[in-house]
């Protein structure tokens, strides 16, 4: 054991500690957060189906909605059952290469998130500032090509995570996190971790600079635009974008205040490290269609009319 220990072994599976201090809190954890998975399946699963069937809702912005509830759909099934089976029945193993899919699936599809919330910038930009070209620029067509991009830039930017990782040799199997994030995991290794961590923060680095300046290229035109309306029009314009912002400010800001943290680690426990990037991956599936269901209209009537009350 000393001499793997030193020159480190590949294991068949790791062991998930959870949330290191407070793992005596693993089953008060686990109630909210099955309710936290049930809402999301449920919240999500439902805005498909209406978008799918209102007739009023086959349009370019409901199709990124709805690939947004398939991203968040897909995220939090990646994290919320192990994490469950872990905190409610102490299933703390997980195969390694199971960890490594793991690992693929949470960084791809927060990725995917990121790209889909930029092409909403774009598409609320068009809509807003040349709302006569709207139906010729963003038809369903750009819509596809846009959903193929994301997913190949997610694809390539997050396989060399789980590549790089499963070259590594390893010294302990024990993982001081509720799931398999990649630094999580790179940690454990006896070996220098230098080109995982660079690797990671250019993967991040890259989708930042990808997707922050079209957000805030988009939402600078769209201010100056509706700066320029009556005032009486320039209410009925930023509605248009209300739960747009709400849904990145949900998504991006807990972000931020992640690598602030990070920035304080010598100061800030591990527990709330875990907590707050559990908290930043699991917020958005369960909020945004809650979100979109409160804020659009169109979305509300499509959602009662599948209700055996609203046929009636």
């Amino acid at each position: 054991m000393t001499l793997a220990n030193r020159t480190g072994f590949t294991p068949s599976s790791f062991i998930l500690i959870g949330i290191p201090g407070l793992e005596d809190f693993h089953p008060v954890f686990a109630a909210p957060l099955c309710g936290v998975y049930i809402v999301t399946v449920l919240g999500n699963s439902t805005l498909l189906l209406a978008i799918k069937t209102g007739r009023s809702l086959q349009q370019p912005m409901y199709f990124l909605i709805a690939l947004l509830c398939c991203s968040d759909l897909v995220l939090s099934s990646s994290i919320l059952p192990k994490m469950l089976a872990l905190f409610w029945f102490k299933a703390e193993q997980i195969p390694f290469n199971a960890c490594l899919v793991q690992m693929f699936l949470i960084h791809t599809f927060a990725s995917v998130e990121s790209g889909i919330l930029s092409a909403m910038a774009f598409d609320r930009y068009v809509a807003v500032c040349n709302p006569l070209r709207y139906p010729s620029i963003v038809a369903n067509s750009l819509i596809g090509k846009l959903a193929l991009a994301i997913l190949i830039r997610a694809g390539s930017l997050t396989t060399a995570l789980p590549l790089i990782t499963h070259r590594l040799p390893f010294c302990t199997r024990y993982i001081a996190h509720s799931f398999c994030e990649h630094i999580a995991v790179a940690k454990l290794s006896c070996a220098d971790v230098t080109v995982n961590n660079l690797y990671g923060l250019a993967a991040s680095l890259s989708i930042a600079a990808m997707d922050f300046p079209c957000i805030g290229v988009s939402y600078t035109q769209i201010i100056r635009s509706v700066l320029r309306l009556p005032k009486g029009d320039r209410r009925k314009a930023f509605s248009t974008c209300v739960a747009h912002v709400s849904v990145m400010s949900i998504f991006y800001v807990p972000i931020v205040f992640s690598l602030a943290l990070h920035r304080l680690h010598n100061s800030i426990p591990l527990s709330v490290h875990i907590i707050v990037v559990t908290c930043y991956l699991l917020i958005p599936p369960v909020a945004n269609p809650l979100i979109y269901g409160a804020k659009m209209k169109e979305i509300r009537k499509a959602v009662l009319q599948m209700l055996p009350l609203g046929k009636t």
